[in-house]
């Protein structure tokens, strides 16, 4: 083992001959060590009496300032002995035994030597914070441990489910270290002004204070109110992932008063902010998410987790007992850990990274297995960027493999052959600082940024300028210098081909996006005209949980695309019923997936016609007539479905209003039906009346009492010859009583029926013997022609 100087002592020191102990035995550890431990400068060193060693770190701020401190520590120097390679940043040569590197440059090294040959030890840091990146290394550095005798992989965290990761790796040991033991006492100010309350905190404690806010345009905001609160007294400073690095290190320089830093949760356990007596916490951070079926990405403010919350409050106890305060209310509960970025982001990226290995996502031996519908939604996005085929990358695939950027904005330069123009849009959406202020009418909002490059961020400018040189160097003769700006929403359009939008109508601000789902066009937005756009900026709207519904997402920043850049995805024959006439239209339709092109008239498809006629039919459920036939159906034995019948209707109609069940019967059907399960009732007076065929099985109609006279039973019908419920009518047309059996009537009740009516209706027959008395209908003529 490396000796180590006289240092500061630390709680890891005690527990490093075990570490390299046990490494050397197992091959692999996993160390679980409390934030303070000094896990992360003194364990990699440790172990470099067994070979170089490589850390992956999950940020760049805290990958330079590791390699400083452990520099710092063993007295070597930076770029010698101990090294970083960032990106577009790197300080090592051939004699660094330690290398910390970030972000995809451990991926970026196994796919070029999957052995890891230059080096002895993989050591992956902070692996609780489950970024992408990490599980990918973990993936791809566990098969180079299979296939190498003597690489070695060291796991650490600050909080982690150990027992899974050490399972993973053959069921290695754990090594726990415990942190320092300087108490912190935490408070609640649920309500409380972050200003105030870090004024508070350095009023109460000797050393600095650390706010910890949610992303670098809270801290821009807070940054004025937090100075007037603490005065002259303190340099209030901000620590964020898009300042460039000077920025950054200014917080690891020696300070001439006290200091307030204003921190995203990269100082939660990357970096340690020396001097830290204090903690004021908001409770949230950002977490960005991906919506596969909308194609959208979002970055949602969230609170943190139990986990988080406690590795922000022990940033106060590392030098001193501290104070942590916490701006929510006690009584709140939070979520016991974080969830795993590979469980919400997309994936594209690392599925590049993984194609370019030698691997398939959905065959590769993963920590946590994403669902494969992210994997498979990720596979579908490199297809449409053109940079995989059939599971393996293309040519633009590989290219695409080399710049550190998502692969969205590698297509962008590669399309736009590597001009400087597309290398500004690709540093200015990759470093997310842009989002222009009411623009005038544009055709795409990021060639303000391209004009005003001058006033951009100083690493923003920087960052161009690195993306551009690399991309000269690996398109070589295809590249080019300069774009004009129609070649430019081109090369734009190749990066987001999924997320052309449709405007519903002209100037107007709705819009329909190529997933199917609707978006509206911000106001800060200049892009005003063309039928289609590419919406680059996309906040995703919050689901509505009382319509279980997304609510529209909001296009920050779009480029316009003219018509003949789209090709169809698809182009077939629809077949429409068109509302005001219920006749069947077909069109020929070209799609951009879920967006309309061009519509064309096409020949109508008989059986195509047939079908939706039929649905369109059945949707709207059998009506009276149609319940009544289908009725006398199963009255008469039949097992006819109103679908089924329906459909054959349809093949003989051209409207929906030509639609007859009855003719879809077949002959024999339709000629027994009347005999088994007649539509009328022949009545005595020589008239007919209806039969009402009931879902209950029964028959019944409704007829004047007059008409009845001389029929002594109760008429039947069908095979079994049921009898007839029968709905005797007064001449007014209401029911005065209700039978199946008409002699019992006669015999029984019409003489109480007919004591009450005749007087009321005079003018009609009320004969004493009705069996004997004639049937008529005259007195229902007369009231008839009384009404004319």
């Amino acid at each position: 083992m490396t000796e180590i100087m006289t240092l500061e002592p630390l709680p890891i020191d005690a527990h490093l001959a075990r570490i390299g102990s046990e490494v050397a035995r197992a091959r692999a550890a996993v160390v679980v060590a409390a934030p303070g431990a000094g896990k992360t400068t003194r364990v990699p060193a440790s172990l470099l009496e067994g070979g170089r060693v490589i850390v992956l770190q999950p940020r760049r701020v805290a990958a330079r300032a590791i390699a400083r401190r452990i520099a710092e520590e063993r007295g070597w120097q930076v770029g010698a002995e101990v090294g970083w390679q960032v990106r577009f940043d790197r300080r090592f040569g051939r004699e660094t035994r330690l290398l910390v590197v970030t972000e995809g440059i451990l991926t970026a090294r196994l796919q070029s030597d999957p052995l890891l040959s230059d080096f002895t030890t993989i050591v992956i840091d902070e692996f609780h914070e489950r970024s992408v990146h990490a599980d990918v290394a973990l993936a791809l550095a566990r098969q180079a441990w299979f296939a190498r005798a003597d690489l070695r992989i060291v796991i650490m965290s600050a909080t982690l489910d150990a027992a899974a990761v050490a399972r993973f790796l053959g069921g290695c040991p754990i090594i726990d270290v415990p942190g320092r033991a300087h108490p912190v006492t935490v408070e609640y100010l649920p309500g409380e002004r972050l200003a105030d309350a870090a004024a508070g905190a350095a009023r109460r404690t000797a050393g600095d204070v650390l706010c910890f806010l949610p992303g670098a345009p809270e801290i821009h905001r807070a940054l004025p109110q937090v100075r007037a609160a603490v005065g002259d007294a303190f340099e209030v400073l901000p620590l964020h992932g898009s300042l460039n690095a000077d920025e950054q290190d200014r917080v690891f320089e020696a300070p001439q008063r006290r200091r307030v830093v204003l921190a995203t949760n990269i100082a939660e356990t990357s970096i340690t902010v020396p001097r830290i007596t204090a903690v004021v916490d908001t409770g949230l951070h950002k977490v960005a998410r991906y919506d596969a079926a909308r194609a959208l990405d979002s970055l949602d403010l969230e609170r943190v987790g139990q986990d988080s919350a406690d590795q922000r409050s022990g940033r106060a106890g590392r030098v001193a007992p501290g104070l942590a305060l916490r701006l929510w209310d006690a009584r709140d509960r939070l979520r016991a850990r974080r969830e795993p970025e590979i469980a919400r982001v997309d994936l594209s990226a690392a599925v590049l990274d993984i194609m370019a290995w030698g691997g398939h996502p959905l065959s590769m031996d993963w920590f946590e297995r994403p669902a494969n519908g992210s994997l498979e939604s990720a596979v579908e996005l490199l297809e449409r960027l053109h940079a995989a085929a059939c599971g393996r990358l293309t040519e633009i695939g590989r290219q695409l493999q080399r710049f550190p950027l998502h692969p969205r904005l590698g297509r962008i330069l590669v399309a736009g052959g590597a001009a400087w123009e597309a290398a500004v849009v690709c540093a200015v959406m990759s470093e997310r600082s842009f989002v222009p202020e009411r623009a005038a009418t544009t055709t795409c909002d990021l060639l303000a940024a391209v004009d005003g490059f001058d006033t951009l961020p100083p690493h923003v400018r920087q960052v161009t300028n690195q993306i551009h040189r690399l991309a000269v160097r690996t398109l070589g003769a295809a590249a080019r210098a300069h774009i004009g700006e129609s070649d430019l929403r081109r090369a734009i359009l190749s990066g987001y081909p999924d997320r052309v939008a449709w405007r519903r109508a002209p100037g107007e601000a709705r819009l329909r996006l190529a997933t199917g789902t609707g978006a509206t066009l911000a106001a800060q937005s200049g892009v005003i005209e063309g039928e289609f756009l590419v919406a680059l900026d996309v906040q995703a709207g919050a689901r509505d949980r009382a319509r279980e519904s997304p609510v529209e997402a909001r296009v920050r920043l779009a480029s316009r695309v003219e018509r003949e850049w789209l090709e169809p995805t698809g182009v077939r024959v629809e077949h429409r019923v068109e509302e005001t006439t219920g006749t069947v239209r077909a069109v020929e339709v070209e799609r951009y997936h879920a967006l309309v092109l061009a519509e064309r008239p096409a020949r109508i498809d008989p059986d195509q016609a047939a079908a939706l006629l039929a649905k369109a039919y059945v949707s709207g459920g059998p009506g009276d007539q149609d319940a009544q036939l289908l009725r006398r159906l199963r009255f008469a034995g039949e097992t006819a479905e109103f679908e089924e019948l329906a459909r054959g209707a349809a093949r003989k109609a051209r409207r929906l209003a030509d639609i007859s069940l009855r003719a879809a019967l077949r002959p024999d059907v339709a000629c027994a039906l009347d005999t088994l399960a007649p539509e009328r009732l022949l009545l005595p007076s020589g008239r007919t009346a209806a039969l009402d065929y009931r879902a209950d099985g029964t028959v019944a109609t409704s007829v004047k009492l007059q008409e009845l006279f001389g029929l002594q039973d109760t008429p039947r019908v069908g095979a079994r010859r049921e009898p007839v419920l029968l709905l005797l009518l007064a001449p007014n047309g209401r029911p005065v009583q209700t039978t199946r059996d008409l002699r019992s009537f006669w015999e029984k009740t019409y003489p109480e029926v007919r004591k009450e009516l005749r007087g009321r209706y005079p003018k009609h027959p009320w004969p004493e013997d009705p069996l004997n008395a004639a049937p008529t209908h005259r007195a229902a003529a007369r009231q008839r022609r009384g009404h004319h």
